[in-house]
């Protein structure tokens, strides 16, 4: 691919006025086309999306594996692009295999505005066409290499996409005059009862004087009005949108087409309180992020049709989907079952399709997995509150830290909340069975940054991540020791590591993954909470959480897991009642596969196991019969 060259032009202003819709741009330019990478038959690869170890990677942080297309970059700062692709990827897949990675999850694949107030769109959330694909990452030839380069070595391929929102792509022409502004209202004098909305921490728009107070027309406050414009004399309709064309920063009219159209937004302005449902709905997202009116029909499909044909040109296997609670409940059905009615019958059978809601609400993230034509999993925030924020991150501080009988109690709900029905033509997974489970993401800040570097919780942490029911995913770097906090400190370039493997976290991560190869149980058992405690602190059980795997599709094999959670004592299974009662027959033998010292405990007769597990430590058991080498 040939370096990039910028075209610098003055800034276009193409606008889309009240009452009706303008310009309907046409995509240009097509998909590149290499004799030696046409496009692909699809197939489906997975026989159980439970047996996948996702790793999500943010492509421009992996690994820079063709310097031909770093334009624009500035290393070291993490705002900026860092010059990673999708070649980088397929150079280092010996690394994931390593580490027991079945599937990448990559960052979005098309087009995005540039840049915006000196931040980068490395990340691919701020998309500007979503039938081109980014020229940072590489070509169509590239990302098809990286996928079957993936196939070849029996890994998947999830891609990250957004329907919510676009990037800045036009200013609301508050002051009419054509061209982006920061506009000053306010007067300082009290307001009458028709005056603007007050400003957030007023009561009404009757009992305080009107603020002078700065916006800028790229983003501001939400108006359940859509937008005013702002004269001398107030208020007077709704504000213009102006779609901005500025090739130098690929701030140009979005694509495709209907995108370029007033009718394809809400043009509400940015979301100032999240507890607003309409809001959440039907406002951007802070920064300038335009909303999407995805209600439209139209709009509709061109997200189906868009995303559907990434499927097709690359061979995917799944999608993760951005911001889902930020749109209506009824997208979801008809987005869904649009892409599985296009790719299903070209052979793309057991296609994953989980959803992010940024929320611990486990009711509001199981409502998107109810009914046959919706998602299949999400992005289990809940627990990551529940468990790992809550639970394992303050072994330091048992002050702070809270009950594993929460994580029971979570647990608990799974059946009800996310039902028990796998999709028609979709992943053929039980979505409470499926949730995607993590600990950290780009989102939010990193698991050692809220741990206190402690490399103890974060690896017990993952033994938990990995062999509990669900699909685990990995964040990037976790494998490193990565301790960033919030945006963008949490989205560090990984190459400097050398991608060592020889580093604890690393060791732990690849051993727990092929145990979870080696036994079915740790995979497809079912789950049978043992032993749980509302204890943290000095109590004997302090922090003990003890959870079977057996029968389910893994048949008759049978693992149980027992963890330690508090950083300061050794604790055990010994509650009120005794000893936890397990699963297993009495005088069944189980043996620790986890650790290099060998612990074996026979269950006595009364079917109870009293086990002691040192601080922040854990035993994963088997029967002595069905031990197995580990690949």
């Amino acid at each position: 691919m040939k370096k990039h060259s910028q075209s610098i032009s003055a800034p276009r202003f193409v606008t889309c006025a009240l009452a009706l819709a303008t310009a309907v741009v046409t995509p240009v330019g097509c998909l590149s086309r290499n004799a030696e990478e046409q496009k692909p038959t699809l197939q489906n690869y997975v026989a159980d999306w439970r047996d996948e170890v996702i790793y999500q990677v943010l492509v421009d942080r992996f690994d820079n594996g063709d310097k031909s297309n770093d334009f624009n970059i500035r290393p070291g700062a993490l705002a900026r692009y860092q010059g990673g692709d999708w070649r980088g990827l397929e150079n280092r897949i010996d690394y994931l295999e390593a580490l027991g990675v079945t599937t990448v999850w990559i960052s979005p694949i098309v087009r995005n505005v540039e840049t915006d107030a000196d931040i980068d769109a490395y990340h691919g959330y701020w998309a500007q066409d979503l039938t081109q694909l980014n020229p940072h990452f590489g070509s169509i030839a590239d990302l098809r290499r990286l996928s079957r380069a993936l196939h070849a070595r029996g890994m998947k391929v999830v891609l990250d996409i957004v329907t919510n929102h676009m990037g800045q792509a036009f200013f609301y022409d508050m002051n009419l005059n054509g061209r982006p502004d920061i506009v000053i209202s306010g007067s300082g004098q009290p307001l009458p009862g028709d005056g603007p909305v007050p400003p957030k921490g007023y009561p009404d728009a009757t009992s305080h004087t009107s603020a002078i107070f700065r916006t800028t027309e790229f983003d501001p406050d939400y108006d359940p009005r859509g937008v005013q414009a702002v004269t001398s004399l107030g208020r007077s309709g709704r504000a213009p949108i102006i779609f901005v064309d500025d090739p130098s920063i690929n701030r140009v009219p979005p694509q495709p087409g209907i995108l370029a159209r007033l009718d394809a937004y809400h043009a509400r302005g940015r979301i100032t309180d999240y507890n607003i449902r309409e809001q959440v709905l039907f406002g951007d997202f802070p920064g300038g992020l335009k909303d999407v009116a995805t209600e439209n029909p139209e709009v509709r499909q061109v997200m189906i049709d868009s995303y559907a044909r990434w499927v097709e040109e690359a061979d995917l296997d799944g999608f993760r989907i951005d911001t889902i609670k930020h749109v209506e409940d009824d997208f979801w059905p008809v987005f869904a079952k649009g892409v599985r009615d296009r790719i299903h019958p070209q052979g793309k059978t057991n296609f994953f399709m989980f959803g992010e809601a940024f929320d611990g609400d486990d009711v509001l993230l199981g409502s998107y997995t109810k009914g046959d034509d919706n998602l299949d999993s999400v992005f289990y925030f809940s627990q990551h509150y529940t468990a790992f924020r809550d639970v394992f991150v303050y072994a330091h501080d048992p002050s702070r830290q809270g009950p594993t009988r929460n994580i029971e109690n979570l647990w608990s709900q799974r059946a009800q909340n996310y039902g028990l029905t796998p999709k028609t033509k979709g992943a053929n997974t039980v979505p409470a069975k499926a949730l995607v489970n993590f600990i950290d993401n780009h989102d939010v800040a990193r698991f050692l940054f809220f741990a206190n570097g402690d490399k103890l919780a974060l690896r017990n942490a993952l033994t938990f991540l990995l062999t509990e029911e669900g699909v685990p995913c990995i964040y990037y770097g976790t494998e490193q020791d990565f301790a960033g906090g919030n945006d963008p400190a949490n989205r560090e370039v990984l190459w400097p590591t050398n991608f060592a493997t020889e580093g604890d976290t690393f060791r732990h991560i690849a051993k727990v993954s092929r145990l979870r190869k080696t036994y079915a149980a740790l995979r497809r058992g079912d789950t049978v909470v043992r032993f749980s405690t509302p204890n943290t602190q000095g109590e004997v059980d302090a922090g003990m959480f003890a959870f079977e795997r057996t029968g389910g599709d893994a048949g008759a094999e049978y693992a149980l897991v027992v963890l330690n959670t508090n950083g300061q004592k050794a604790s055990s299974t010994l509650g009120p009642d005794g000893p936890m009662k397990v699963g297993a027959a009495p005088g069944t033998v189980l043996v620790d596969v986890l650790n290099a010292l060998p612990t074996e405990l026979t269950v006595a007769a009364d079917g109870s196991l009293n086990v002691t597990v040192e601080p922040q430590q854990a035993l994963i058991l088997v029967p002595r019969e069905q031990v197995k080498a580990a690949p």
